[in-house]
């Protein structure tokens, strides 16, 4: 029995450098999967902001890329990356907003100082929804086909180089692939 529990020591560890090893060389070490890529998107909250269009799961099957964002007014990097929905929503690309655990008041009022990119808004005020779409923390933004497809999970603010070489291509071939 006890030249089993010697030899335990080293069999984990080369099962550990293992795991190590071709998680060091998978493609994109750095990027956190989605279970929904490939698969339909997780319902919606059915509560919106006053004044401003429910965002519902319709919007999100109309034969259209939409860009759906996970953000809250307490976040810095969501109003970060506010510019560049705005300039996505100018382009006349479809961008959707859930506003998670926020102040509807606080939420309204920055859509109304700061401009409102989207095409609709869903709100998740316990966070609920977003555990149903893996959101960690905002923001979050997912490329969700005409269909109602995840195609990318896109996790932090859409600026800087990170969103330049990984969101930007995705968001283009999502797009192109659209008749």
């Amino acid at each position: 029995m006890s030249r089993w529990l010697m030899l335990l020591p080293p069999v984990l560890f080369a099962g550990l450098a293992g795991l190590f090893y071709t998680g060091m060389y998978r493609q994109n070490p750095g990027e956190l999967q989605s279970v929904f890529v490939g698969r339909p998107a997780p319902s919606l909250p059915v509560t919106g902001l006053p004044g401003v269009l429910v965002l519902t799961d319709a919007d999100l099957r109309m034969g259209q890329v939409t860009v759906v964002n996970f953000w809250a007014t307490w976040c810095p990097p969501c109003r970060a990356e506010h510019p560049v929905l705005l300039e996505m929503a100018a382009r006349g690309i479809r961008v959707a907003g859930v506003n998670i655990m926020d102040d509807d008041a606080k939420a309204v009022a920055y859509l109304a100082d700061e401009g409102n990119p989207f095409i609709g808004v869903a709100t998740d005020p316990n966070g609920r929804n977003r555990v149903d779409w893996g959101v960690t923390a905002p923001p979050e933004t997912f490329i969700v086909a005409g269909d109602g497809t995840v195609l990318f999970r896109f996790v932090g603010p859409l600026v800087g180089t990170d969103y330049e070489t990984r969101f930007v291509p995705e968001l283009e071939k999502a797009l192109a692939a659209t008749p």
